[in-house]
């Protein structure tokens, strides 16, 4: 669990990096926010919501590849420009921008019966097909786990129900800091 200063400082990284990369000024990396609690690898999402509340762009790492505060750099950056399903944030909606950033535990596989919505997300695969789901998403839909589950089937491409044979389920938990 981070402190409150270190929560309030990733939201602040967040908001500097979108804001640096839509306007293309300053450093594309800053240094080190200077907390040793930021320098722990984690996967991370940042998810971007705009002045109507509305989803705006969301990219995350499952994987602990960078320290905590590079994932967030590195995902507030791509979800403001890179999430396919919307266009790059544009200057003027900076200001309206609000920021949720999600902090990954590791994957580990479960069963399906093992799942809970609104702890777990959970990331499926089946052949070269992947969807991924952040514990809140069941939350903020008010979705069963079977709800949930047929959600990501959706996500990943495939029928609903995939899930209940030979997909493979990952689920992870998340801590969640947002303005």
């Amino acid at each position: 669990m981070f402190t409150l200063e270190e929560r309030t400082l990733l939201l602040a990284h967040a908001r500097s990096s979108v804001r640096t990369t839509v306007l293309k000024t300053g450093d594309r990396m800053p240094p080190h926010p200077g907390h040793p609690a930021l320098e722990t690898p984690a996967g991370a999402f940042t998810t971007l919501h705009d002045a109507g509340g509305r989803l705006r762009g969301c990219i995350g790492f499952v994987e602990a590849r960078f320290r905590v505060w590079e994932t967030v750099w590195r995902t507030a950056a791509e979800a403001a420009l890179e999430d396919p399903r919307f266009d790059p944030v544009a200057p003027p909606e900076l200001a309206g921008l609000s920021y949720e950033i999600s902090i990954l535990s590791a994957l580990r596989r479960a069963a399906a019966n093992e799942v809970r919505a609104g702890l777990h997300g959970v990331l499926l695969s089946r052949g070269g097909r992947r969807g991924l789901l952040l514990p809140q998403v069941a939350t903020e839909h008010g979705w069963d786990t079977e709800t949930f589950l047929d959600a990501c089937c959706e996500k990943a491409g495939l029928a609903r129900g995939s899930w209940r044979a030979e997909a493979k389920i990952e689920v992870f938990t998340a801590e969640v800091i947002s303005e």
